[in-house]
């Protein structure tokens, strides 16, 4: 019963820990396997919670093997099970990988990688010649295949710009003449972009400006493509203190914006959402940074059409450390989720393609300057995890929902009976 509870109660803690407002996912254990994908090739039915229940039951049964080895009580059952239960999900995994196909997609994908200083990028004295930069690199990489450009989290930011002033926004024409300079192209990049309401239309993020009049800052995708509107994707999933405080963290403000962060937090969209342009053949999935360790919410984007991932990221705010790294393995886990193609734009780096199996094709280093194209396939059909999302983690919530309820009867039921 024990372990059953230590199971049961981990998986139900994870679970809960994705779903509130200061999660923090990054050490779920099924992320463990990130760096070795093959491993893991049924994560498009389970998600990370099957890897999860792995790492757990196989250290419960090699815990008692150990146990019963020091205790001169070894058994060969006991190693059988311990055996069984390593390797069987590895054997479960390798008629799982997706066979290689002749890769016939003519179209490509232009990734940019500015290798922007994240801690100067936001003064607008910089932003101007960085989007001429963005332009520069984007101009030397596309050609007539090109669909697709992609550019960073927050490539355009350091304004207060509001959605309504866009088009006509000096600084950022470069991007407009770049998408009528060749119409055959979608640019896809991160913005930083207010948006205002009156009083009755104001979110529970918007923060007043004028006596009627209020406004959300949103880290957000945008589109540009000849012809056609803005397309926008407001983030969801937000890095805790940094980028958003919980409601009970409020009075902690002050604290979190000397690291970086916005006292109001940022404005959201309740859920996912597609950026898809008419003739083109990429449905971009708009993955911004933290909000690609979030399996499940991945997964609805691919349930509203995208036939690609697009991930755009700044990883630089940590610097050179381990950090980034992780990150971009995380999103190979994805990639075996949706079975999706994914392209990973990151300011300072490490930009990626990456296949439906979670393999890295193509990278470019950290902290240098560069551009990455490549001929990406567009995949349909859903997968048995993107339909019903973290079955695993859900189920394990309730049975230790009413594992507690059971304890707490007996509980009542032995005291109930002491009285008498």
């Amino acid at each position: 019963m024990g372990y059953m509870a230590l199971v049961l109660f981990w998986m139900a803690f994870e679970y809960i820990h994705l779903n509130w407002q200061l999660s923090w996912p990054w050490l779920t254990l099924g992320n463990v396997f990130a760096s070795h994908p093959k491993w893991v090739q049924w994560y498009e039915y389970t998600g990370t919670s099957g890897g999860t229940l792995w790492v757990l039951l196989a250290n419960v049964l090699l815990f008692e093997m150990l146990k019963a080895i020091t205790n001169n009580r070894f058994t060969v059952k006991k190693t059988i099970w311990s055996a069984v239960v390593i390797v069987l999900p590895l054997l479960f995994s390798l008629p799982l990988i997706p066979a290689e196909k002749p890769n016939t997609q003519t179209a490509n994908v232009v990734i940019v990688q500015p290798n922007i200083d994240p801690y100067t990028k936001f003064a607008s004295t910089e932003t101007a010649n960085e989007i001429h930069k963005l332009v520069s690199l984007s101009e030397n990489a596309i050609d007539s295949n090109t669909r697709l450009v992609l550019w960073p989290e927050t490539a355009m930011s350091g304004f207060e710009v509001f959605d309504s002033q866009l088009s006509s926004f000096r600084p950022y024409q470069p991007a407009f003449a770049f998408a009528a300079n060749h119409p055959n192209i979608t640019l896809l990049s991160g913005i930083e972009i207010f948006k205002s309401y009156t009083q009755a239309q104001a979110t529970p993020t918007a923060r007043q400006y004028g006596d009627n009049t209020y406004y959300d800052d949103f880290n957000a995708a945008v589109t540009f493509k000849k012809g056609q509107p803005q397309q926008y994707y407001y983030k969801s999933r937000f890095v805790p203190g940094v980028e958003k405080l919980p409601a009970f963290l409020k009075f902690m403000a002050p604290v979190f914006e000397k690291f970086g962060g916005t006292t109001g937090g940022y404005g959201s969209q309740p859920e996912s959402s597609v950026l898809q342009q008419p003739g083109q053949p990429y449905i971009a999935a708009p993955v911004i940074c933290y909000e690609s360790i979030y399996g499940e919410y991945v997964g609805t984007y691919v349930q509203k059409g995208a036939n690609i991932l697009t991930i755009i990221t700044n990883d630089g705010w940590w610097g050179n450390t381990p950090g980034h790294k992780q990150l971009l393995h995380y999103a190979r886990l994805r990639a075996i989720e949706t079975r999706r193609w994914i392209a990973r734009s990151a300011n300072t780096g490490i930009s990626a393609v990456i296949n439906e199996r979670g393999d890295i094709l193509e990278t470019r280093p950290w902290a240098r300057e560069a551009t990455l194209k490549y001929n990406i396939p567009t995949l349909t059909g859903i997968t048995f995890y993107v339909k019903y999302g973290d079955i695993l983690s859900k189920a394990a919530l309730i049975i230790a929902a009413l594992f507690v309820g059971w304890h707490l009867i007996s509980i009542f039921k032995s005291r109930f009976m002491a009285t008498k």
